[in-house]
Formats: C-alpha cells, sequence, structure tokens
C-alpha cells in the first residue's frame, strides 16, 4: 500500500469529523436559540457589535428565492452527494477541512429544509446570528463561508484535491 492510499482514509475522516463537529453546533445552537428566543427580544452584545436574534429562512442567502425552498433543499443535496463522491480523491489536509466545512455547513441547513416548518423538504432554515449591516445567519452559513474562503486560499496556492501542485513550466 503506497502512502498516497494510506493517506485518503485519514483525510476522509478528518472531513468527516469537521462536517460532524458544524452540524453538532448548528443543531445545538438552533434548538438553544429555538427554545429560548421564540417570545424574547433580540439580544444586543458587546456593544451592538453581535446580536442574537431569531428569524426563520425560506430561501437562500440573504433571504433570495424565498419561494423556491424545495429547490434549495434539491441544491444542498446535491452538494452533500458531490462531497461524499469527491472524497474517494482526497489527500490535502486543507481540502479536508474545507470540504468537511462545507459539507458539515450544507448539511446543517439541509436538515433545517427537510423537518422544519412549514413542512417536509420546505422547512425553513433558523438564522440567529446579526452583524451590524449583515443579513441573519447561523453556524452553518458561516461554516460555508469560511469554507469558500479556504477553496479560495488553496486555488491560489495551487493545491489541488489530491495534494498535489501542478507542474511549473519552464520558460
Amino acid at each position: 500500500m503506497d502512502a498516497g492510499t494510506q493517506e485518503r482514509p485519514r483525510r476522509v475522516a478528518l472531513l468527516i469529523a469537521v462536517a460532524l463537529f458544524v452540524v453538532v453546533a448548528d443543531v445545538i445552537s438552533k434548538a438553544i436559540v429555538v427554545a429560548t428566543m421564540a417570545d424574547h427580544p433580540p439580544i444586543r452584545l458587546l456593544g451592538g457589535a453581535l446580536t442574537i436574534t431569531l428569524t426563520r429562512n425560506g430561501g437562500a442567502a440573504f433571504s433570495i428565492g424565498t419561494s423556491m425552498t424545495i429547490v434549495f433543499t434539491a441544491i444542498a443535496l446535491g452538494v452533500v452527494i458531490y462531497i461524499l463522491r469527491t472524497a474517494r480523491n482526497l489527500r490535502s489536509i486543507g481540502w479536508a477541512i474545507a470540504l468537511g466545512l462545507l459539507l458539515g455547513g450544507a448539511t446543517g441547513n439541509l436538515l433545517d429544509r427537510i423537518f422544519r416548518a412549514p413542512g417536509l423538504f420546505q422547512g425553513h432554515v433558523v438564522d440567529w446570528i446579526q452583524l451590524p449591516d449583515w443579513p441573519v445567519f447561523n453556524l452553518a452559513d458561516s461554516a460555508i463561508v469560511c469554507a469558500g474562503v479556504l477553496v479560495v486560499l488553496l486555488a491560489l496556492r495551487g493545491i489541488r484535491m489530491d495534494g498535489t501542485k501542478p507542474a511549473r513550466e519552464s520558460a
């Protein structure tokens, strides 16, 4: 067994561990917020730099497409399936973390879309973190954004999912 074959299970395990951490943190935080903030006014923290408020979002980011919840559910399901299939070629720690963050974030919001009101596969995502001049979001959304930033950094450094960099062309 070569080193690359041995690395793959560890990278996939890292991806799954990061995704599970994100999903658990997202589910627990949403459960706490739903249980405690349902009839509570927003809570301002850090001099208003952070506000905890309960909102439900039937659309995508920034409440775009609120009437298309089923479409966003299908897209999230596609992302989850794609990441799980892509994991077979994973040998990069950075990509394992990025894809784990993306998988966890997509799964956290997908669980809301599947199981929350108003109905099966049409649920509204629970958002609860608000920064000044920014829409309300949740931990799953944060993980997705962090994954995006990490993907850009990995791409800029030329690191592929298999851990290699493209060969430099000689002039």
